[in-house]
């Protein structure tokens, strides 16, 4: 018999109610976004994430930026990029002071669709916190990520 560390055991227990709690939410939101608007979690976070670029200096995103914002791959966000572009959501141009250097902005009809999932989007979160808060396993976590306040 192998003797287990309580510490570990226990932040291994707290990992994966974090888990859990992630895959509830993403869950809940992706059905929500693909009902309402044909979007995917992951498309619903590049099109959010790319919104909030501007022009000024450092304000358009390198794609590895892009990736690590929405947590995926950077060869995966280039085929979701891809996928967006081929919808009408997305264009992709040259960089003026860096021919090396692609960026990607999100259209007019990509604005358009965020404007209108953004409230789904909200909604859906807020359902399956909600959902989750009852279960008492989940209700720290949840009540942790209602707490949070990420800086602008």
């Amino acid at each position: 018999m192998v003797a287990t560390d309580p510490a570990l055991t226990a932040l291994a227990q707290g990992w994966c109610a974090l888990s859990l709690l992630h895959g509830k939410i993403e869950s809940h939101i992706e059905k929500a976004l693909q009902a309402e608007h044909q979007l995917s979690v992951r498309e619903y976070s590049l099109l959010d994430v790319l919104s909030r670029q501007h022009s000024g200096p450092g304000g358009h995103l390198q794609m590895k930026q892009v990736a690590d914002a929405v947590v995926l791959s950077q060869s995966a966000t280039t085929r979701l990029v891809s996928r967006l572009e081929d919808r009408g959501l997305l264009t992709r141009y040259i960089c003026d002071t860096d021919r090396r250097g692609i960026y990607t902005d999100v259209t007019e009809a990509g604005q358009e669709l965020l404007a209108a999932a953004r409230p789904t989007n909200d909604a859906a979160l807020r359902k399956a916190l909600d959902e989750a808060a009852q279960d008492p396993e989940l209700t720290p976590l949840v009540r942790t990520v209602e707490g949070l306040r990420v800086p602008a």
